[in-house]
């Protein structure tokens, strides 16, 4: 399923890909691990070294953890490998107010955004017309 203002993998570079997938859950923490599961079984189906992987599915879950915290209705991930570069987008439904995370203490919030600078080669923060949208590229020895 397509989120109205999410790019169709094709679209995303412009012509067709090595590999793609799109799953859009509710934006809630709770569906934050089935990002994070669905992300590592496929990476793993695709043959992305474990190191890699592990990388990759550290920054799909500090995108979709602030995705389900700060949107209102959905999330989606797209994942696209293509010539050795993944390139992971991560879309919310707008800005909600924000959750409180009684679980997290203070010193910890707020770090999502740096791993994911940390170990994206390239990242990019897009407002849409209905949310936001997030980009990160790893390169992937496949």
């Amino acid at each position: 399923m397509f989120a109205t203002d999410s790019p169709s993998p094709s679209s995303l570079l412009g012509r067709p890909c090595d590999h793609q997938a799109l799953l859009t859950l509710p934006a809630q923490e709770a569906h934050v691990p089935a990002a994070r599961h669905f992300a590592a079984d496929l990476l793993a189906t695709w043959s992305v070294p474990s190191s890699e992987r592990d990388s990759a599915v550290l920054i799909i879950d500090e995108l979709a953890a602030n995705a389900a915290q700060y949107g209102r209705e959905r999330m989606t991930l797209l994942l696209v490998l293509d010539h050795g570069t993944l390139h992971i987008v991560v879309s919310d439904s707008g800005m909600a107010v924000e959750r409180p995370r009684p679980d997290i203490a203070p010193d910890e919030h707020g770090r999502g955004t740096g791993i994911v600078r940390y170990l994206a080669q390239s990242t990019e923060i897009h407002q849409t017309r209905s949310g936001c949208e997030v980009r990160a590229c790893l390169r992937c020895s496949t």
